[in-house]
Order: C-alpha cells, then sequence, then structure tokens
C-alpha cells in the first residue's frame, strides 16, 4: 500500500534571507526542499505540496504598483498576484523536483494544479481585515484608495499607510476532484499554493476571485482531511516545536499529543500568533478530523524526522 503525505511548505523557505531574492535564487532554494520531498518519495510516499507565497505575493504586488506609477499600467489585482505566485512557485518546485527523480532513476510525474479555495463572503475576517499587503503609502493616497477602490486602510507604527486584507478560514478546495484524480494515479500534485486563490460564491452557484489571504497551512489541513492523508508535514523554519519559546524555560518537544497540543495552543503564551500557532491549530483539525500523524519540521531535517530521529510529531 502506498502511503499518502501532504506536505506544507512556507513561502519564506524559498528565500534564505535578503540577499538571496531573486527569481533564481528562489529556484535553488526550491531545489533544496525538493531533494528533501525527493527522499520521502524514495521511501515509499506518495505527496501532494502545498505552499506559502506572501513574500511572492508582495514582490509582484510592488512590481505592480511601481508598473502603474511610472509607466500608467494597469495593476494586478490580489487574487491574480496570488494565481501568478501558484504558476511560479508551482514551475520551481515542479521542474526541480522532476529533475531530481529523473536523476535517482525514479518514475514519477509532477504537476501543479492552478488552485482555488472558497471561503464564506460572510466570514467574520472580511469585517475586520487585519494582513497588511503592498508597498507603504501617504495618508492622502490611501484615503484616496480608501474611497475610490473601497480598500481598508491603516497606519503602520509611523511608518505610513498600508492596505489590509481579511484572512478568511477555507471552506472547500474548488479543484479537489482533480487533486484527487492525479493523486490516486500516483501523479506529484502541487496544490493550495499560498493556501489557493480565495473565491466566494456570490450567491449564484458561481466563483468569484476576492481580495483576501487563505492561510497555507490551514488551507493543507483541508487537503489533508479531505484526501485522508496518512501523514500531515509542515515544513518550516525550526528543526522541532518549543513550549516557552524564546524563554527561559524553553523547551523543545519530540512528541506532541492532539490533547496537549490543543492546552498548549489554549494557554497562549507558547505559540506565536504569526508563526507557530495557525501550525498547531491546522495540526489539531487534520487530527480531530480522522487524521494519523502529522509532523513539523524544517526541510533538511524530514528525511531524519521519518526514521524518528528529529521533528516534532503530534498523534492522536
Amino acid at each position: 500500500m502506498t502511503k499518502l503525505a501532504v506536505i506544507a511548505v512556507g513561502g519564506n523557505s524559498l528565500i534564505l534571507d535578503e540577499k538571496h531574492v531573486t527569481v533564481e535564487s528562489q529556484y535553488q532554494a526550491a531545489k533544496q526542499t525538493c531533494m528533501h520531498i525527493a527522499d520521502m518519495i524514495e521511501q515509499g510516499w506518495d505527496v501532494a505540496i502545498g505552499h506559502g507565497n506572501g513574500p511572492q505575493v508582495g514582490y509582484i504586488l510592488r512590481r505592480s504598483e511601481i508598473a502603474a506609477k511610472t509607466a500608467g499600467m494597469h495593476e494586478v489585482p490580489l487574487d491574480v498576484c496570488g494565481a501568478d505566485s501558484q504558476g511560479a512557485i508551482g514551475y520551481a518546485i515542479q521542474q526541480n523536483l522532476q529533475n531530481i527523480l529523473y536523476q535517482r532513476g525514479i518514475k514519477k510525474k509532477v504537476v501543479t494544479v492552478i488552485t482555488q479555495t472558497l471561503v464564506d463572503k460572510n466570514d467574520p475576517a472580511f469585517a475586520k481585515p487585519t494582513k497588511p499587503i503592498g508597498s507603504f503609502m501617504d495618508e492622502a493616497e490611501a484615503k484616496r484608495r480608501q474611497t475610490e477602490q473601497g480598500w481598508s486602510v491603516v497606519e503602520d507604527a509611523g511608518r505610513g499607510w498600508r492596505r489590509v486584507v481579511a484572512s478568511p478560514l477555507p471552506k472547500e478546495i474548488v479543484e479537489l476532484e482533480t487533486v484527487e484524480t492525479l493523486l490516486e494515479r500516483g501523479i506529484i500534485t502541487i496544490t493550495v499554493g499560498g493556501g489557493g486563490i480565495p473565491v466566494i460564491d456570490p450567491g449564484d452557484g458561481n466563483y468569484e476571485g476576492i481580495a483576501a489571504v487563505i492561510d497555507k497551512d490551514f488551507a493543507s489541513s483541508l487537503l489533508a482531511r479531505n484526501i485522508k492523508a496518512d501523514l500531515f508535514v509542515i515544513s518550516t523554519a525550526v528543526e522541532k516545536v518549543a513550549i516557552n519559546f524564546g524563554k527561559p524555560e524553553q523547551k523543545w518537544l519530540d512528541k506532541m499529543t492532539l490533547a496537549e497540543a490543543k492546552a498548549y495552543l489554549a494557554e497562549g503564551t507558547h505559540f506565536a500568533k504569526g508563526s507557530m500557532a495557525p501550525k498547531i491549530q491546522a495540526v489539531i483539525w487534520y487530527l480531530e478530523n480522522g487524521g494519523k500523524q502529522a509532523l513539523i519540521t524544517n526541510p533538511e531535517n524530514i528525511g531524519r524526522a521519518l526514521k524518528g530521529e528529529t521533528g516534532t510529531w503530534i498523534v492522536p
């Protein structure tokens, strides 16, 4: 029996540092992550790969804004930026993984699915947008865009004004059946990139893109639940999860039960809201809905973690 895993790769893991942000640098970073995913495949796993896209969407938006100001070009809507990033990041992962598998003599196909994720148009997040995106503006431009384009804008700690958008919960993966068909054929599938392109049903059964940001760990968790994955891997910046992170009593964890994960999360002091907390929540939802086991570690340690040598394992 082939084992099926969902791997959520952070968008920041494609950017090693501020000196390596070019497309070529991101391609080389993706190559390193793909080496570790290939190790998994070599161990007999079929995989679906989700990925983040925060920095990349930021670059696309910035280019769009500069082109609009200097050359009068049209600006790119946020949902289309998400689609652009899915294609570009998917291409980097897809080609790297194809090449590595070919070099190892593994006959596996790899494909990227441009994925839409349905969100509820009445999600409370839309009433209180919190995710800053795009460039800093002066107050006059911010207010103009608020009036003319319906943007939500906030003043950011004296540094200027920025647009903020909602981060609604993912409800449904629109291309799920397609993804399932590909996985059943043994094809490695890159999907829910950046959490998926956020779409709503305006009420007539059609889909419509909306300016929002979906947490890629939440979307990958939804995918893992829907396809009944045997393993949910969150690849991040740290080798293990810690409680009391950054404090003198910090403790690295080899293993957590679902009950322990829920208790630590509820305490509100162990996991940072913008980084580890959503990862733990994503794992909780996966395990609560019949998931077998989850792993949080950094890309270079995925192979060792699968042998039980490192990483944090979360089990029912």
